[in-house]
């Protein structure tokens, strides 16, 4: 075998990495006497602590592209729906009951939560009950959780963000859901 060995690296895998990387990143960032800002202004009581939230853990021996829904912690809601890599998985009150109405620029600022093989798989607290997928316009499967397609949000650029919970766009208002499948705060 030559010194070019490939390496296989999953998804489950990389952000695991991601999320080992970035908290080595804060703990590196702690107790240094920098005055300088991230440019994000601190809400009124905030304590400077930055929590880190869990990363969400497939199932042992899961298939590469299984598509994965788990409970995780957003900033300013506590536990709700997240995808494999931590984000915040979001319901569209346009949606009918197990149809989605998000096409076009609609999916393409809230990307829908699509599986392309098998079935979604629940992971850290999210019901396997209420999970399940619908077909889309373009024929693509959506997962659903509780009868709400499922969606994420391009404005949250890091795990653990909620900043499309609450927004009224495309016809309707977004909302992050909690495990029992109703919106949150």
């Amino acid at each position: 075998m030559s010194g070019d060995a490939l390496v296989r690296v999953t998804r489950p895998a990389l952000a695991l990495l991601a999320a080992a990387l970035l908290g080595a990143g804060l703990l590196a960032g702690c107790g240094g006497g920098s005055s300088s800002t991230s440019g994000t202004t601190a809400a009124a009581g905030h304590t400077g602590k930055v929590t880190v939230p869990p990363v969400a853990k497939p199932p042992p021996n899961a298939e590469e592209g299984t598509v994965f829904v788990s409970l995780g912690s957003a900033t300013g809601l506590g536990q709700v729906l997240v995808d494999s890599e931590g984000h915040t998985l979001y319901a569209f009150s346009g949606d009918s009951a197990q149809a989605s109405s998000c096409e076009g620029a609609c999916a393409k600022a809230w990307p829908p939560l699509l599986v392309e093989a098998g079935e979604p798989q629940p992971s850290n607290g999210a019901s396997a009950a209420r999970l399940g997928t619908i077909t889309r316009a373009d024929g693509s499967d959506q997962v659903t959780y509780a009868g709400h397609p499922l969606y994420s949000f391009g404005g949250d650029k890091q795990p653990g963000e909620a900043n499309g919970n609450g927004s009224a766009a495309f016809g309707g208002t977004w909302s992050a859901l909690r495990g029992s499948g109703v919106p949150a705060g």
